[in-house]
């Protein structure tokens, strides 16, 4: 006999002592009490042979009720115990196993108190998460895998080429400049994959500081100047001075930075970029607004995604993490991003932020 099963046993004989005792001892503190009031009040003198009869069918009727009480309660233990917790145990071996499909599903029968549906819930919430959590990293895993390749392929290819001794001077400066670039954007993507992988896990935290915002957005613009130039770009300007906010400026830079590059990145030949800065009471709304190609609906319900490129026709000069440093920057430092655009029209970044925010 396994030990399983003898533990079975015990705890069932257990089980049916523990209500033979109970019911021994209120029978028998019911019954006492109750002879002694009749006798007293009526009169009646018990034989002994009459007391040992009834104490023997009293024995009996405990022993009865104890039984009936014992298989009540195994009962109720196998349907509002043994069988919930079965099936949360093999959902949850399931979901060691790495199958995140999982899911604890519970009768009505089986959950009395409902304790184990709050426990199930979680259960399937946590199984939920894990899922999501799971395709994530395999995507990212096979992004980060693929922009990885591409620079690298890039690299070798040209690399190759410049070997060849028959090469003349201006391809072999025209190949190592594709080099050049093809190792710059693998060190951006490494940055930022580094950065996103930090301030997702919080080991950087926001450094909350009064400054002047509209200087920072002005000092960004210059920067980007020669980049405006090289792509015969217009920029409108609409911002207000001496505009004070409270938060990281390290941060914020990056996310002006990545908004206006992206801003030029999709607006071609000719175009126009705006970028305004407006204040109100206890908020600040920047805008970055572009005259590309815009983006439909759809696009800009996943544009916030990692890797996620809109146009494919310039993921080389991107690697789709700077739409989601913007958002997880946005998020840490209490502040909001949101996308409006439609194709053909262009696209308008929309930055809110809370002019004081509480450390």
């Amino acid at each position: 006999m396994s030990e399983d099963r003898i533990g079975k046993i015990f705890r069932s004989l257990s089980s049916f002592l523990t209500f033979f005792l109970m019911v021994a001892f209120a029978v028998t503190f019911c019954m006492t009490l109750f002879l002694n009031i009749m006798a007293s009040e009526m009169g009646i003198e018990f034989t002994e042979e009459g007391i040992a009869t009834a104490a023997k069918i009293t024995f009996l009727n405990v022993i009865f009720i104890s039984v009936i009480i014992s298989i009540c309660d195994l009962v109720r233990r196998k349907l509002t115990v043994d069988a919930p917790a079965k099936k949360i145990i093999e959902a949850t071996q399931r979901i060691m196993r790495g199958d995140f499909s999982a899911r604890v599903e519970l009768g009505r029968l089986c959950d009395g108190d409902g304790c184990f549906s709050q426990i199930a819930d979680c259960i399937n919430a946590m199984a939920e998460e894990l899922s999501s959590t799971e395709t994530l990293r395999t995507d990212f895993i096979a992004n980060v895998s693929h922009e990885i390749k591409t620079p690298l392929s890039i690299m070798n290819n040209y690399a190759m080429l410049m070997q060849d001794s028959s090469l003349s001077e201006q391809k072999r400066a025209e190949y190592a400049r594709s080099v050049s670039d093809a190792a710059k954007r693998l060190s951006s993507l490494v940055t930022n994959i580094l950065r996103l992988n930090k301030l997702e896990n919080q080991q950087i935290t926001p450094k909350f500081e009064r400054y002047n915002l509209s200087e920072q957005l002005c000092e960004c613009l210059i920067q980007l100047d020669d980049a405006l130039e090289r792509g015969k770009i217009d920029l409108e300007t609409d911002i207000e001075e001496d505009v004070f906010v409270r938060s990281d400026p390290e941060m914020m830079s990056l996310v002006w930075n990545n908004l206006l590059s992206n801003a030029i990145k999709f607006t071609p030949c000719g175009g126009v970029i705006s970028v305004s800065l407006r204040e109100t009471e206890n908020h600040v709304e920047i805008s970055v607004k572009d005259t590309g190609c815009g983006i439909s609906p759809e696009v800009g319900a996943r544009i916030f995604d990692k890797f996620y490129q809109a146009d494919t026709s310039h993921s080389t000069q991107g690697n789709g993490l700077g739409l989601p440093l913007v958002k997880r920057i946005m998020d840490i430092t209490q502040n909001t991003v949101s996308v409006e655009s439609a194709l053909g029209r262009g696209s308008v970044f929309k930055v809110r932020m809370r002019k004081n925010v509480n450390e």
